[in-house]
């Protein structure tokens, strides 16, 4: 007997259990971009609804309520446990759903339609990019962070100052931003599992990674909706 078929028995397991897992993070965020259109969509046909989350106290519960899940997903004890991940990525999707729903009166449904089918497919490219790549991307990582730090930063700011030039200028920034960030997303997800797959629970860890990739391409598709509209605005 060949003593390198083990390995080769052991190396096949393991690369079948990856295509699993990353079935399961793609699959989970697809369902988490489906609940959330299905949710604005139901939510912006009855305009009670969009009044209520537009109301600042509420808007600012739901918020929170997020930044809780978020916490919930990405604690240890809520990876190893099967299903807690999986159920706080259906609620956060429903809660952005419900933020989303106020888009439909801003935007024409020409314009949320190129933004979306836009950012599908660049998330897709990247997507790719980042599980096929053998460059370690951790560097481009931490500069995305950075940049979305700052970015963060001029957007408060723009608040006040209201400039459409300067919304429209950092909607390409943020584009390249999470543009980086979903490839990154995609490498770590996949080093994650390699290195702790056996450690916790296979779809808890994808729902995490699903939510990461989930608000890389609803950051994506936002930037692109702005930039459709203001060019619109100007025609």
């Amino acid at each position: 007997m060949n003593n390198n078929e083990p390995d080769f028995y052991q190396n096949r397991d393991l690369i079948r259990g990856a295509n699993t897992f990353y079935m399961k993070m793609y699959g989970f965020m697809a369902c988490a971009v489906g609940i959330s259109a299905v949710t604005a969509f139901l939510a912006a046909n009855v305009p009670a609804v969009v009044s209520f989350v537009a109301n600042p106290l509420v808007m600012g519960i739901l918020f929170i309520l997020q930044l809780v899940l978020v916490f919930r997903m990405s604690s240890l004890k809520a990876i190893r446990t099967s299903g807690r991940a999986v159920l706080s990525l259906v609620f956060y999707s429903m809660i952005e759903g419900l933020f989303l729903s106020g888009l439909l009166y801003v935007y024409t449904a020409m314009d949320i339609t190129r933004a979306f089918v836009s950012a599908a497919v660049l998330f897709v490219v990247l997507a790719a990019l980042g599980m096929n790549t053998r460059k370690d991307l951790s560097g481009i990582g931490r500069h995305a962070l950075a940049a979305l730090i700052a970015l963060i930063i001029v957007s408060i700011i723009n608040l006040f100052l209201h400039s459409s030039m300067i919304q429209y200028v950092f909607s390409f920034i943020g584009i390249v931003i999470f543009a980086a960030l979903t490839a990154y997303d995609s490498q770590t997800y996949k080093m994650m599992y390699y290195q702790h797959g056996s450690e916790v629970n296979v779809d808890s860890l994808a729902a995490v990674g699903a939510l990461n990739l989930y608000l890389d391409f609803l950051n994506i598709f936002l930037y692109l909706l702005q930039i459709f509209g203001i060019g619109a605005d100007n025609d």
